[in-house]
């Protein structure tokens, strides 16, 4: 799977020796600690930024964070994000928001302002503790609540229920979250929901409040569907009809969740896979945690026609694929790790596979967001090979590392694979144990596309996905029939093999030839890439000229591309269902055009 470095969503933060550093101590909790540390990351005369760094030092969970510091006289915060900052004179406090209260042992999270003035901050507090990352007087935040329970649903209406939490000092109220964002405070246990469109998903969840103003960590959530009947077309027939989005489409493609329901693509798919989460240390993490979960979206822009607050637990693209989700309830979400860039951390994680398996689902059932995925997707670019790293853990190395995840996951989730589609002899299929490992697996992705590109700088000119074999093809073995074949031929079972279509095309410059086999001179220029394009773009800038291998190339001046559109679509939508395949998934979203085109040939094409 292809991944381009996504832009930068901040401006970079100057660097500062270590003297410049406050360390701050300890959380409210007795089994618990906690530093703080101060730096000021920028200084422009008139003013300067600075930034707190809140990290749990401990062994068990802090669920809120207090930092109290004063500034001298003429020194003050002027704005802020990432926390709540008041001020009594010149004493200042900064709370958590909602989304960022919670750190596991050895996590850490950042807040920062815009100050005025030349003062440093001193009598520094962490949760009322001393300076010195030991222990702290009582104030606990509250417990997490129970999960509520559901009762007396109807086609606009719920009524919800949960246990209480538990506090040091006694519980204020608790805030009712309905897909992430708070709808209501209630000083009981229980809350009716009103003004609810009929059948149609919601998920509910309850975070409480101590009489300290402390929050606690959000509950478990539940999902409650209304009754009478949803508007919304039923779900798109029985085949895998899968599509990756981007996470960092949202920067300079400024692609989002809500442009698969704009084009009208999400009522035409059946699964999603996020990508990409990353995998270090042999554990999944969350990679760019700004476009994941804080990145505010206004009402315009939502899939809800609600905007985000400052205040709600999850913003970003988990909270905009949860409303999707509300919207068309027959989509299922996984989250996928790797990729081509992040690989490299799979050899590692491969030593130990139950507990990156374990990592992997603390990530995926986040309570922030448990609602939201649905399962797990692997892209080890390549297990026993080489991708943009090579790895050497061995043949058996994957097999062992999804029987783990299946083993942690259970039935209820979905584990899948993008795997190699590599069938030439002695290849990348046959690098690693894929008939072993796909008991384990509800599906493989199987990444037909990317056989041939302006890597080869002097061509020849070829198509990066063909469908089959033609005369003169530069690889034997280079093909999505080939692929597929070598793959049953370990058995693996047809229907759970997914066709992969790319929605871009490859490409070369200097070709005077219009047939595949062409010379050339170097990569064509692309919008973001050199020798790549969307399809989007290449459907009015390059017309198709030709088809070879059950796919299409164009010839214009002298550029060379090859790309699939929705009449090769179709042609391969066909030849998987004769081959008994479980479907088709593409890379991905944001190459289509405006109104969906391919993503429409996927679904008419597998009916």
């Amino acid at each position: 799977m292809r991944f381009r470095r996504r832009v930068a969503a901040a401006i970079a933060t100057l660097a500062l020796p270590l003297s410049g550093l406050v360390a701050l101590a300890s959380p409210a909790q007795a089994a618990a600690s906690a530093t703080a540390t101060y730096v000021k990351t920028q200084d422009w005369g008139t003013g300067f930024e600075g930034k707190w760094t809140v990290k749990n030092t401990g062994t068990t969970t802090i669920n809120s964070w207090t930092v109290e510091w004063d500034f001298p006289s003429g020194t003050k915060v002027t704005s802020a994000w990432d926390a709540t900052v008041t001020n009594s004179g010149n004493h200042w406090t900064a709370k958590n928001v909602g989304w960022n209260g919670t750190l596991a042992p050895g996590a850490s999270v950042s807040f920062g302002f815009n100050g005025t003035g030349s003062g440093s901050p001193g009598n520094c507090t962490l949760n009322g503790g001393s300076c010195d990352g030991g222990s702290a007087p009582g104030d606990e935040a509250p417990s997490a609540p129970g999960t509520p329970t559901a009762s007396d649903i109807t086609d606009s209406s719920v009524k919800l229920s949960w246990t209480p939490a538990t506090d040091d000092k006694g519980i204020k109220n608790y805030d009712v979250l309905r897909d992430g964002a708070k709808v209501a405070t209630v000083t009981t246990t229980s809350y009716t929901d009103t003004g609810l469109s009929k059948g149609t998903d919601y998920s509910y969840s309850v975070q409480a409040r101590d009489t300290s103003d402390q929050t606690g960590p959000v509950s478990g959530s539940v999902r409650v569907r209304t009754t009478g009947q949803t508007e919304e077309p039923p779900p798109p027939g029985d085949k895998v009809k899968l599509g990756y989005f981007v996470e960092w489409g949202v920067y300079g493609r400024n692609y989002h969740v809500k442009n698969l329901v704009t084009s009208g693509s999400a009522s035409k798919i059946t699964h999603i896979n996020y990508a990409f989460g990353n995998v270090k240390n042999g554990q999944c993490t969350v990679d760019d945690t700004f476009a994941a979960y804080d990145k505010a979206y206004t009402a315009d822009q939502s899939v809800s026609g609600k905007a985000d607050t400052w205040d709600q637990p999850l913003r970003g693209n988990f909270n905009q694929l949860r409303q999707l989700k509300a919207k068309y309830p027959h989509i299922k979400v996984l989250y996928s790790f790797g990729g081509w860039t992040y690989s490299g951390g799979f050899g590692q994680a491969a030593q130990n596979p139950a507990a990156f398996a374990k990592s992997c689902k603390a990530v995926v059932e986040d309570p922030r967001w448990a609602d939201v995925f649905d399962g797990i997707d692997i892209d080890w670019e390549y297990p026993n090979a080489c991708g943009l790293t090579c790895d050497s853990s061995g043949p058996a190395a994957f097999k062992n590392l999804m029987q783990a995840l299946r083993a942690e996951f259970g039935k209820d989730y979905l584990v899948t694979a993008a795997i190699t589609a590599d069938a030439s002899a002695g290849g990348k299929i046959d690098a690693a144990d894929y008939g072993g490992a796909a008991q384990y697996l509800d599906w493989y992705n199987v990444m037909t596309y990317d056989y041939f590109g302006a890597w080869d700088r002097t061509g020849p000119t070829a198509p990066h996905s063909p469908l089959t074999s033609y005369n003169g093809i530069p690889k034997e073995g280079f093909n999505s029939a080939a692929a597929i074949a070598g793959l049953k031929g370990k058995g693996v079972p047809s229907d759970k093999l997914l066709l992969g279509i790319g929605f871009y095309g490859r490409g070369w410059t200097g070709v005077t030839q219009s047939a595949p086999g062409g010379t050339a001179t170097g990569p064509a220029t692309g919008t973001y890439e050199a020798g790549i394009e969307d399809y989007k773009v290449l459907k009015n800038s390059c017309p198709a000229t030709g088809t070879v291998g059950g796919t299409a190339y164009a010839h214009c001046g002298s550029n060379w591309w090859s790309y699939d559109t929705p009449s090769t679509i179709n042609g391969k939508m066909s030849w998987a269902k004769n081959q008994g395949l479980g479907g088709a998934f593409f890379w991905e979203f944001s190459g289509d055009s405006a109104n969906g085109e391919l993503v429409s040939a996927i679904d008419s094409g597998l009916r």
